[in-house]
C-alpha cells in the first residue's frame, strides 16, 4: 500500500509512505522519484494535506477521572480505558505523570505501571505507556506551584534511592530543581539508570542551569512556569535552555499558561521545533465536563479546559495534545507543518524515540486545513487514516 501526494513533517516537498504487508512504514520517497502506483497495489491519494504520527505526551496527569498518582489495585482497571481515550485523541503514546506526593503513593503506583507496561497488548491500536514522568517530590518550594509542600523531598541521592525504590526502570523523566543538588551528584546517578533529567519548578539562575545541562540534563518542564521570568541580565533557567541547542522545552499549548504572543517569542528563539515540544499537562478531569473535582486532598476547578486550586493557582488543563497544534494554528504563531511537529516529532526526538520509518501504519493522522465560516479563522483538523489494524 502507498500514501501519495503526502507533506511529512521534516520531509521536504510531496512524498510517497509506503507500507509493507504487516501495515508497517518501510520507506518515505519524494514524489518525484517514484513511477507510476502498480495497479494491483492499493493507493490513497491525500492530495498535498499533511500526514504525520500520532502524538506523544511527554507530561500527562491522568484522565477520565484518574489521578495517575491514585492508581491502585482497586482502580488500575482503567489505564486500558484511559489508553483507548487518549489513542482516539490522536496519542500514540504518553508518560503517565505523577506529581509530588508521598514515597508510598509513588512507589505504589509506579509498580502498577511497571506491571502494566510489561502486558500492555502491542499490536492493539491502543495509547502506549512509555514510562513514568515523576514531577517531584524534588522542586524548590517557592517554585512548587500546585504541588502539596509536606511532600516535597531534598534532592540527594539517599532521597532518590528512596523515591525510585525497585522501579528505576520504569522512569522515562523525572523534573527536578537543579540548585537544591550541592553535591552536583544527583543528574549523573538518574542518567546512569537511563533517566531523562528535566528541569522545572526552579529557581535556577542562568550558572545552576548550565551547571546542570553541562551534567547531562535535556529538557525544561513547562517553559515560564514555575521558573522566574525571563530578563535580559539574568537569563534565568529558561533563557539558558533556549540558548542550548542540546535542550528541549515543554510547552502548554492551552493559551493560558503562557499567553500566545510569549509562545511566539519562544517558538522564534527556537527555531520552532528544533527545540520545543508540547505537552497537555491534562489532569483527571481530562474527558470529563467542566467543574469541580477532588485533587488529593484539595480540589480543582476546571473552567474551559483550565484547572486551577480554589486560590487561583494554576494546576494544568483538561485538554487533549492535540488541542494544542490546533490552537497555534488558529492562533496564528505557527504554520501547520511547524505546530504538527511540536507535537509529533519533537516530544519523539527529546526522549530518543527513532522517526516514522518502522512505525505501524495505524500511527498515521491524515491533517486537514479549513477556514471557519464568518471569521474565515484557520482550522486544522486530523483523522486516524487507519482506525484499526485490520484497515492497513
Amino acid at each position: 500500500m502507498d500514501i501519495i501526494n503526502a507533506r511529512v513533517p521534516e520531509y521536504k516537498a510531496l512524498q510517497q509512505i509506503s507500507i509493507d504487508a504487516d501495515g508497517i512504514i518501510q520507506e518515505i520517497s519524494p514524489m518525484y522519484l517514484v513511477g507510476k502506483p502498480s495497479p494491483d497495489k492499493q493507493v490513497i491519494d491525500v492530495a498535498g494535506e499533511w500526514v504525520s504520527l500520532g502524538g506523544v505526551d511527554l507530561q500527562i496527569n491522568g484522565a477520565l477521572g484518574l489521578a495517575f498518582p491514585d492508581l491502585n489495585a482497586d482502580n488500575q482497571d482503567k489505564l486500558p480505558e484511559i489508553c483507548q481515550f487518549l489513542w482516539e485523541r490522536g496519542v500514540d503514546a504518553f508518560l503517565p505523570t505523577l506529581v509530588t506526593t508521598s514515597v508510598e503513593n509513588i512507589q505504589r503506583s509506579l509498580s502498577i505501571f511497571a506491571d502494566f507496561v510489561i502486558r500492555q497488548p502491542q499490536n492493539k491500536p491502543t495509547a502506549k505507556i512509555l514510562g513514568v514522568h515523576l514531577e517531584g517530590p524534588f522542586l524548590n518550594p517557592e517554585k512548587r506551584g500546585a504541588h502539596p509542600a509536606e511532600y516535597l523531598l531534598p534532592l540527594t541521592i539517599d532521597n532518590v534511592k528512596q523515591v525510585l525504590g525497585d522501579y528505576a526502570d520504569i522512569v522515562k523523566v523525572i523534573t527536578l530543581a537543579p540548585e537544591l543538588d550541592a553535591t552536583a551528584e544527583v543528574i549523573p546517578y538518574l542518567l546512569s539508570w537511563g533517566i531523562t533529567v528535566s528541569l522545572g519548578h526552579s529557581q535556577a539562575t542562568s550558572t545552576q542551569a548550565e551547571q546542570a545541562f553541562k551534567l547531562g540534563a535535556t529538557m525544561v518542564t513547562h517553559a515560564f512556569n514555575a521558573m522566574p521570568s525571563l530578563h535580559h541580565r539574568e537569563p534565568g533557567l529558561l533563557g539558558s535552555a533556549i540558548a542550548n541547542p542540546n535542550v528541549m522545552c515543554g510547552l502548554i499549548g492551552d493559551g493560558q499558561h503562557v499567553d500566545p504572543t510569549m509562545m511566539k517569542v519562544l517558538l522564534k528563539a527556537s527555531s520552532y521545533a528544533k527545540g520545543i515540544f508540547l505537552v497537555s499537562d491534562a489532569l483527571a478531569p481530562l474527558g470529563l465536563p467542566d467543574g469541580i473535582y477532588p485533587w488529593d486532598t484539595r480540589e480543582i476547578e476546571v473552567k474551559n479546559g483550565t484547572a486551577r486550586l480554589l486560590n487561583g493557582t494554576l494546576s494544568g488543563t483538561t485538554l487533549p495534545l492535540l488541542v494544542g497544534v490546533q490552537n497555534l494554528v488558529k492562533w496564528g504563531i505557527c504554520d501547520a507543518e511547524e505546530a504538527i511537529a511540536l507535537a509529533t516529532v519533537a516530544p519523539r526526538e527529546a526522549i530518543g524515540i527513532n522517526g516514522i520509518i518502522g512505525k505501524p501504519a495505524s500511527q498515521l493522522l491524515h491533517w486537514q486545513m479549513t477556514q471557519a465560516e464568518g471569521n474565515g479563522e484557520a482550522i486544522l483538523t486530523w483523522k486516524r487514516i487507519f482506525p484499526s489494524c485490520e484497515d492497513v
